[in-house]
């Protein structure tokens, strides 16, 4: 779908000239997006699962890492609160 998206980018000048297909193409690419943010998520946390049962032994640069990860995967989560804004706003468009 993404590579069909950008042919249209690239050989046409229907993202320029039809709000609807612009509206269509950015709801796939931030759709996209969330995608990927939540397969971040998901291997940041299946990490943080696999270091826990040590740190709790105290180990301090897995701390450390722990403390990196659960920042990062907050990080992502408002950018996803931010992309699914998006989203809702180019489907509101959609729609109307």
């Amino acid at each position: 779908m993404v590579r069909l998206c950008a042919k249209i980018l690239t050989e046409t000048e229907l993202y320029e000239m039809d709000m609807e297909v612009r509206n269509l193409i950015d709801w796939i690419c931030v759709s996209e997006q969330i995608k990927e943010n939540n397969n971040t998520i998901r291997n940041l946390t299946g990490e943080y699962k696999k270091i826990e049962p040590d740190c709790r032994e105290g180990v301090r640069v897995q701390l450390e890492r722990m403390k990196e990860l659960c920042k990062e995967r907050n990080n992502l989560y408002e950018k996803q609160n931010d992309l699914k804004g998006q989203k809702q706003k180019i489907e509101k468009s959609l729609e109307g």
